[in-house]
């Protein structure tokens, strides 16, 4: 008969694994850590095809544009100046969002996907490009918003007669929306940059308060 007490024997896998030396599963789990590392750093890729898409959609805004543009000057000579006025500004508005576009997308790409090696050397680089960060991104965002709006509300403006008044306070509504937002975005990213910069500032006096002590420890030993 075997006795109840005796200890039940290790499976061999366990126990090959318990065998191991501690370098080896050591090993394992940097190649595991590295390989999640890798796979969640290359995940950024997977937003490459929506600034692709975007770029796509600037086909759709030519396509309009011009649409436009020749309904307007088929019509050129049968329209007064305040009808000339507003139908450009229906172009501008088009052409503001279609900025808008290559502002979301460069920057867009170069914060969250990489750098656009391409452009390095280009004399037609534009001098923004890999200089706006994600705040400045914001900031540019809410400042074609405001641009667009504003163009929005003057062919509102220029053709009042036409238009309902309850439509008219609406957009006046969202377009201090946009302007309000757009200062609180400037007021929390200059808050941010100070922050950082006294974060700097106690780093660089603990660093020279440990040099100083250092010295110090150092004068002390060399009498």
């Amino acid at each position: 008969m075997t006795n109840e007490n005796d200890a039940k024997p290790e499976s061999p896998a366990s126990s090959s694994y318990l065998n191991e030396p501690s370098s080896a599963r050591n090993k394992v789990g940097k190649f595991l850590e590295h390989f999640n590392e890798q796979t969640l750093f290359s995940a950024r890729w997977l937003l490459a095809p929506l600034y692709l898409g975007l770029a796509l959609s600037l086909c759709i805004l030519v396509f309009k544009f011009m649409q436009y543009f020749v309904e307007v000057m088929q019509s050129i000579a049968t329209i007064d100046m305040h009808t000339a006025t507003l139908e450009i500004l229906q172009l501008l508005d088009i052409t503001l969002l279609g900025n808008l576009i290559i502002i979301v997308i460069f920057s867009g790409y170069e914060n969250f996907v990489s750098k656009i090696h391409a452009a390095e050397d280009s004399t037609d680089r534009p001098s923004w490009m890999g200089r706006v960060d994600y705040s400045g991104l914001k900031i540019k965002l809410i400042g074609s918003l405001v641009a667009i709006s504003v163009i929005e509300l003057l062919r509102d403006f220029m053709n009042a007669e036409h238009m309902n008044t309850e439509t008219i306070k609406w957009r006046i509504l969202i377009h201090l929306t946009f302007i309000v937002s757009g200062v609180l975005f400037a007021i929390m990213d200059y808050i941010a940059d100070k922050r950082a910069l006294v974060e700097i500032e106690i780093e660089q006096r603990e660093l020279q308060a440990k040099k100083l002590k250092h010295e110090i420890g150092q004068l002390a030993n060399e009498k």
